[in-house]
């Protein structure tokens, strides 16, 4: 019997596609590395963020497709990531090694911004990215306490700082530089955030998940102005109290053209241990009149779940101490939400930079 030719490879491939790009995964260019041995025949298929949730569903819809080609015994499927990077183009010399900068912001303060933005870092880095995370609050740093870290980071002989290492993240905050509390006036923490963006070696970064500061003002603006954003993500709680301040948050991102992701309901509901009902505690609908009148979609709903509080303050939060939970799980699926909504506004930018990342192969049939 003949060997099976490249072409009728990729064709066999072609039916496959990507549900957020829409497109078959041989058209997006995702198939790598095909080698051809007698029977055998293995391939790669590298995705925009490993953080796809459909990995595995593509990985063995391949492997099924390319073995019911004639001549084909067994198959081998890699499956690989190269993260894009969906970054402000114009800012090069702000985080240089960075490819995708994610606020986390909201309009007041006590939504569980922080705790948002902590689990949304240790999500992603669970997937196999390199991320870091930094605490953008100066004058309410939380995420030392959130992971386990302190003491003041070391400086190289330039002066430049090197970020905390806290569970697989590289980790900032000025709650690891100040033991008292911080007392400044706007041009201070400017100098602050703009030492944060350029004098700390943050290096080679898929994702920096950055904890925005509440509300609207100079911290807040200093960022957007400074830091190459490539989207950001607005957390609210249920009460339209909290949504009124998450519409002015949101709508600061829109005026200096920074895509919006998403909003991220936290505390959305409590489901009773007795009865294992969803019980909305703070009101319902109200993020979706929201979202409906501002054309931006809801991309989470965080449960209220009494352990998130402890597994915070134990400086190992949900996402790491209870994934399976229905927070942990919810933390995961913003993550994985938050990654193909930036690899989707990377289509317009397309060069891809850094290294592979690479999950263990399927074994051979």
């Amino acid at each position: 019997m003949a060997q099976v030719a490249p072409a009728e490879i990729l064709d066999a491939l072609r039916p496959i596609e990507d549900p957020d790009f829409r497109k078959s995964i041989v058209d997006l260019g995702f198939i790598k590395n095909i080698q051809i041995d007698q029977g055998h025949v293995s391939f790669s298929i590298e995705l925009t963020t490993p953080a796809c949730p459909v990995k595995e569903q593509f990985r063995e819809a391949a492997r099924k497709a390319v073995l019911a080609l004639p001549g084909v015994e067994s198959v081998d499927v890699e499956m690989t990531a190269s993260t894009r990077g969906s970054r402000g183009a114009e800012k090069t010399d702000v985080l240089p090694g960075v490819k995708n900068v994610i606020a986390v912001a909201s309009g007041k303060g006590g939504v569980g911004k922080s705790t948002v933005s902590a689990n949304l870092a240790l999500a992603l880095a669970q997937t196999g990215a390199s991320v870091g995370l930094l605490d953008c609050d100066v004058y309410g740093p939380s995420v030392p306490l959130m992971l386990g870290v302190s003491g003041p980071p070391q400086a190289t002989t330039d002066q430049k700082l090197l970020p905390k290492e806290a569970q697989g993240l590289k980790v900032m905050s000025i709650g690891l530089l100040a033991d008292t509390p911080v007392i400044w006036r706007g041009p201070m923490v400017h100098s602050l955030i703009r030492q944060f963006l350029t004098d700390v070696l943050w290096g080679e970064l898929d994702y920096l998940v950055l904890d925005m500061p509440p509300g609207t003002g100079d911290a807040a603006l200093t960022l957007t102005q400074t830091a190459p954003l490539s989207g950001a993500v607005i957390v609210s709680t249920p009460q339209e109290v909290a949504l009124i301040d998450a519409r002015k948050g949101l709508q600061m991102f829109q005026r200096v053209q920074v895509p919006v992701l998403g909003l991220v309901e936290n505390m959305s509901y409590f489901i009773c241990s007795n009865c294992e009902t969803q019980h909305h505690l703070f009101g319902s609908g109200g993020i979706d009149r929201l979202a409906e009148t501002l054309d931006v979609p809801v991309i989470g709903r965080i449960p209220m779940q009494p352990d998130v509080v402890t597994a915070g303050d134990s400086g190992k939060p949900t996402s790491v101490a209870a994934p399976d939970s229905p927070a942990g799980k919810a933390f995961h699926e913003l993550a994985g939400t938050v990654a193909r909504k930036l690899a989707l506004l990377h289509v317009e930018n397309p060069p891809v930079i850094g290294t592979n990342i690479t999950w263990v192969s399927t074994p051979k049939s």
